[in-house]
């Protein structure tokens, strides 16, 4: 089916009020990304500087973005999660320009054409450049959802729903988060992932239904923050709920 549909179907479920969050079951997993001892396991890929100085986890690059996507990096949360659930976080943008991006539903393609762990190590070495997670043995999705890093995304603010791997963009929606001169965070960011596609909302406003899966639809794995040099965030509160199917 041709994409355009399913961002078309997306804008006209957006408008009539008919992309509302699914009800959810169980927490699976709490983590308040408020102290160093809450990131125990987290894996860093690339250079980064992880603080709590602010009550929350921030992150920022270690090298000049002069380095391009050698200064970029994917933080790694350890714990593997099921499909069907809904993801949720706090987000503080404090530093301009740069790019958040949220990695989820990330396996490894092992050799013989099975997915295993993100961090088997028969994968090829990964150190945050952007096409070691797009372009090579890692499936996953990913949601660009605080665009800022190039001028055109600064003049025209859209969240991408992108597809791994490969370069697929599945959708497009209007990204309502505002520069950081002009920002009040915390922002509650929620993202529904099921079998059936993508809901996505910010401070409960919906931003993003889209509709596709598929047989080789990506299901469980792990989720990461990425950030694109010189951004600096925040975040908190990361949990992660079951949803109710029907």
């Amino acid at each position: 089916m041709d994409r355009r549909l399913f961002i078309a179907g997306s804008a006209a479920a957006l408008a009539s009020g008919r992309a509302v969050a699914q009800p959810v079951q169980e927490r699976l997993y709490y983590n308040p990304l408020r102290t160093a001892d809450d990131v125990k396991g987290f894996v860093l890929e690339g250079e980064a500087r992880v603080d709590f100085d602010t009550g929350q986890m921030r992150l920022r690059n270690s090298r000049p973005e002069s380095d391009g996507q050698a200064s970029n990096f994917v933080y790694w949360c350890p714990e593997v999660f099921p499909d069907n659930v809904e993801f949720r976080w706090n987000f503080w943008p404090l530093e301009e320009p740069g790019l958040c991006i949220f990695f989820f539903a990330a396996q490894g393609l092992l050799p013989g054409g099975e997915t295993g762990s993100l961090f088997d190590k028969r994968l090829k070495p990964r150190v945050g450049i952007y096409e070691q997670y797009t372009q090579s043995d890692v499936s996953a999705l990913q949601m660009a959802y605080f665009r800022r890093r190039w001028p055109s995304e600064r003049t025209f603010h859209l969240c991408n729903l992108r597809r791994a791997p490969g370069f697929e963009l599945l959708a497009q929606a209007a990204d309502p988060l505002p520069d950081v001169a002009d920002a009040t965070p915390p922002y509650r960011i929620r993202l529904q992932k099921r079998a059936t596609g993508i809901d996505f909302f910010i401070n409960d406003l919906p931003v993003m239904s889209w509709r596709g899966g598929g047989h080789d639809w990506p299901a469980a794995g792990n989720v990461g923050f990425r950030q694109m040099a010189p951004m600096v965030a925040a975040y908190s509160d990361f949990e992660v709920y079951r949803l109710a199917v029907s």
